[in-house]
């Protein structure tokens, strides 16, 4: 995660950082401010508002103390206090957006999710937002000595590889992998269908391949099922594609991955277990799909409640305004496919 990003330096995100309450368990950086992207000039990058996601041990705690150091940051909800902030904050992906924030002359936004809700997240893939983001590279600026946490960051990368081995043909490139790990926190998001460019992903994996290699090689090199010439930079896969090796990745999966397959495939009124679901779904030709559209239906749900909690978070001028950007970016992005 130390490799070179955009030309703004760790010192830029750290100066934005020191405008917060100090009590954070991680905070980091991600998007297009800060990891350039394809079809993007260096200006633009330069230009994009910063993204941010703050961890924090005690939310109500930290909400205090920002409303008094950035009241202005908050939409009309600042009026009911950080208990009902909290109470917000936890409803669809735990997490409570400021947005358009002007700092140290960029915009940013800026998420805060308890620490607690962020390990579930990233063991279970409870709703898979901001375990999303971190299957992506980003810019840790700061991280504290929480082992639970650190095992946490780990085990979301190694459900991410084991996901997309599941829903890869038996033989891939290593930009196949990443295109499809990249893509799974966007697969099943309505904000796909209106409001993002349809290339995002592409766009994401294309200029960072040196990133991601970065952050998958520990995992990758470990894999019995993958020769990772990390000295070449090159990636050899043959994925275990019979029942019985499928039925172990399944069982690997992430809780809440397995419940959503094991919704999907059970009939209602049957109560079989899940080791049984998943034993049947490994032998399925179409297991890699089933994968993905439980993948989807965590996804789905989380992004449609978040995204309804942005016009109280934001307040209504704010979600306007961000919404008209995102579906600039997305019409942009679809007339250079088209020219």
């Amino acid at each position: 995660m130390a490799l070179p990003v955009l030309s703004s330096s760790a010192v830029k995100f750290r100066r934005v950082l020191a405008h917060f309450p100090q009590e954070l368990s991680l905070a980091f950086a991600y998007g297009s401010g800060v990891f350039r992207q394809a079809g993007a000039s260096a200006e633009h990058g330069e230009n994009n508002m910063l993204d941010f996601v703050f961890a924090v041990d005690d939310a109500v705690t930290w909400h205090t103390s920002n409303l008094l150091k950035n009241r202005s940051h908050y939409s009309f909800l600042k009026f009911f206090g950080p208990k009902r902030i909290t109470t917000i904050q936890r409803y669809g992906a735990g997490i409570y957006y400021n947005t358009l924030v002007p700092c140290n002359d960029r915009m940013i936004k800026y998420g805060v999710i308890s620490t607690d809700a962020l390990i579930e997240d990233l063991f279970h893939w409870k709703t898979l937002y901001v375990a999303g983001r971190l299957q992506k590279p980003v810019k840790i600026l700061a991280q504290n000595e929480n082992s639970k946490l650190q095992a946490a960051l780990v085990s979301n990368l190694k459900s991410a590889v084991t996901a997309a081995f599941l829903m890869l043909p038996e033989s891939f490139s290593e930009e196949d992998l990443y295109m499809q790990i990249a893509g799974l926190s966007y697969s099943g998001d309505f904000r796909m269908i209106i409001g993002e460019d349809k290339s995002k992903v592409q766009n994401i994996v294309k200029p960072n391949v040196a990133h991601f290699q970065k952050l998958y090689s520990n995992i990758l090199q470990d894999c019995p099922q993958v020769v990772y010439k990390h000295h070449l930079g090159r990636l050899e896969a043959s994925i275990d594609k019979s029942p019985e090796g499928q039925f172990t990745q399944l069982m690997a999966l992430p809780k809440t991955l397995q419940q959503k397959i094991t919704a999907l495939v059970n009939p209602p009124g049957k109560n079989r277990d899940v080791e049984e679901i998943l034993l049947q779904v490994a032998h399925d030709p179409d297991c890699g799909f089933v994968v993905n559209q439980g993948i989807s239906g965590i996804v789905r749900s989380s992004s449609i409640v978040q995204s309804a909690k942005t016009i109280l978070t934001a307040g209504a001028k704010k979600s306007l305004t961000y919404s008209m950007k995102k579906l600039y970016k997305m019409t942009k992005g679809g007339l250079k496919k088209t020219s």
